[in-house]
């Protein structure tokens, strides 16, 4: 009957089995390990972040341990892979063996990898929402002596699949505010979801929502719009869109998705990357990531919130119309916006151009 209960009082704030999401999503933040439900089920944690050595070790000691990597991180490491593969571990590493395991550019070392199953790769999915690597300490919780397994967070593998829709849908408007600008009104909207996330959207001048209203999707980018790095061209093109909208009014949605998605922390070991040769696409797909993790559900839901179902996109990013079409919102055209070409970012802007599509041709006139 108390379980009856408890579920009852669960299912008042959504379904169970996204709040049990939501849950191991607060759990792999902590580095802390989650049991993850499927055909096959396995515990897992994150190798990076606030594992400390004492940890690993009591885990090490209870049950056989794997490295659960992605295909992209597998390829990098010499293993050919179509999914998500678990690496055999000799029991002899430390913690700094295995964070080169998953994010160095080279690994001297042949390795032994098996496919990962269901499991595995929501667990690795879940690892990508909490902007941990997409590498993981993994256990079978039937064999050895996981300690007490019971107090795991339990999540089931299909939930996690559907997740970021989840997380689009619960997205409301938490507070507005204007916001004066130099030489034009702005409104400040500010949206909350289910995880606490604020994406937030400024309001330029005066849109009209009988057509189609210019729009810029903006990736935060902290090193580049607060302290003007040169690597990129984001601070660039913030201040480009913002003068660009305020002509005839628009949205600027201002999106918690740093590094393409990666997170300031995978962002900022892709630069590590970058800086030993490998250019910006190589760089993300050697950590194990895809080149853009970005989802526009979200983006999509915020301009819904706001009324706005048409819009000219300003971008030079093919991608962002496609995802946002595909979300619900009509594309009537693109508007380029190019920032000026740097030395610094200069080879930046030439992989963003020729490896994935970005549409750039100020960049070949330079």
């Amino acid at each position: 009957m108390a379980s009856a209960q408890v579920h009852t009082v669960f299912d008042l704030f959504g379904p169970t089995e996204q709040i049990a999401v939501q849950r191991g999503l607060a759990e792999f933040r902590a580095g802390r390990p989650v049991l993850f439900a499927a055909d096959d089920a396995l515990i897992a944690m994150p190798v990076d972040g606030a594992v400390s050595l004492q940890e690993f070790r009591q885990m090490r000691s209870a049950a056989p341990l794997r490295l659960a990597i992605t295909a992209r991180r597998a390829h990098a490491l010499g293993i050919e892979a179509d999914g998500a593969v678990a690496v055999r571990l000799s029991g002899a590493e430390d913690l700094a063996k295995l964070l080169s395991l998953s994010a160095d550019a080279r690994v001297a070392q042949p390795l032994d990898a098996v496919p990962a199953g269901p499991a595995a790769a929501a667990a690795i999915d879940l690892a990508k929402l909490a902007e941990r690597l997409p590498a993981l300490l993994v256990t079978d919780p039937a064999r050895g002596r996981v300690a007490n397994p019971g107090s795991l967070v339990r999540v089931e593998a299909e939930a996690v699949a559907r997740f970021r829709q989840h997380l689009a849908d619960s997205l409301s408007i938490a507070a507005t505010s204007l916001l004066p600008l130099d030489g034009v009104a702005a409104l400040l909207v500010v949206f909350r979801d289910a995880i606490g996330g604020t994406p937030a959207a400024l309001m330029v001048g005066e849109p009209d929502f009988s057509g189609p209203v210019l729009v810029r999707l903006h990736s935060a980018c902290l090193t580049g719009d607060v302290f003007g790095s040169r690597r990129c061209d984001c601070g660039d093109q913030l201040k480009l869109a913002i003068a660009r909208v305020a002509e005839a009014g628009g949205i600027i949605l201002y999106l918690h998705q740093e590094g393409r998605g990666l997170g300031l922390a995978n962002k900022t070991r892709a630069y590590r990357l970058q800086d030993l040769g490998l250019d910006t696409v190589d760089a993300n797909v050697t950590l194990g990531f895809e080149d853009d993790e970005r989802d526009y559900r979200v983006a999509a839901r915020m301009l819904q919130l706001l009324g706005c179902r048409r819009v000219m996109l300003l971008t030079n990013n093919p991608a962002k119309l496609a995802g946002l079409a595909a979300a619900g919102i009509e594309i009537c055209g693109r508007m380029p916006l190019q920032a000026p070409v740097k030395p610094e970012n200069r080879r930046y802007l030439t992989a963003r151009a020729v490896r994935a599509g970005h549409c750039l041709d100020d960049l070949w006139k330079s």
